[in-house]
């Protein structure tokens, strides 16, 4: 019998040993809003998953971002080294992001085939050029990138259209948001019943 318990101890340590070694040196893809990193979750976690200083990574990020608007949300790459440094690629924003600023609009569509917002063409080049400048982009022309973007735009419910009545739109705009209120609101009932069935 002990010597079966001194097997297990020593297989017990070996397995110790392999989980220790882990690589923890894998990609970190993660957006991260301008000139807000902290050490709070779920950035701190991931950061500490990889060994990585949080306090100063997250310095060195608030610093790089300090020029672009606070709480803009960027798509970010980090690589760990291993001495524990990293290399930090800060993309720019995801094209949700562009598309819904260009559109006027906080969320996306609600239901299938509602129509959330619109753009114009001026505003898929412009937006397609801005994105051609992060490094996954490189290969693609501006035609790809345009035809990118439309199918994200078709995806959240955002028409791309030749010109813009700026009052009609601004009405639409309003008319939508009641809507998103109502939404917001049927969601909150919805949870509230929930959890009062669950009592």
């Amino acid at each position: 019998m002990s010597k079966v318990l001194g097997k297990m101890k020593k297989i017990g340590k070996m397995g110790k040993k392999v989980v220790e070694k882990v690589d923890h040196s894998s990609k970190l893809r993660v957006n991260i809003p301008a000139g807000l990193a902290s050490a709070a979750p779920p950035l701190g976690s991931q950061l500490g998953q990889r060994n990585i200083n949080i306090e100063k990574f997250c310095k060195d990020f608030n610093n790089k971002t300090g020029n672009i608007k606070e709480g803009i949300p960027l798509p970010c790459r980090v690589k760990v080294k291993s001495d524990r440094s990293y290399d930090l690629v800060i993309h720019k924003p995801p094209t949700i992001y562009y598309l819904k600023q260009a559109a006027g609009i906080q969320k996306g569509r609600i239901k299938k085939g509602e129509v959330a917002g619109k753009i114009t063409l001026k505003h898929l080049y412009e937006i397609a050029k801005i994105k051609l400048e992060d490094p996954p982009n490189a290969l693609l022309n501006l035609e790809q990138m345009c035809q990118m973007i439309v199918g994200i735009a078709r995806t959240c419910g955002i028409e791309i259209v030749r010109e813009i009545d700026p009052e009609e739109y601004n009405q639409f705009l309003k008319d939508r948001e009641v809507e998103v209120l109502r939404y917001r609101e049927q969601l909150q009932l919805a949870k509230e019943s929930k959890v009062l069935r669950t009592n």
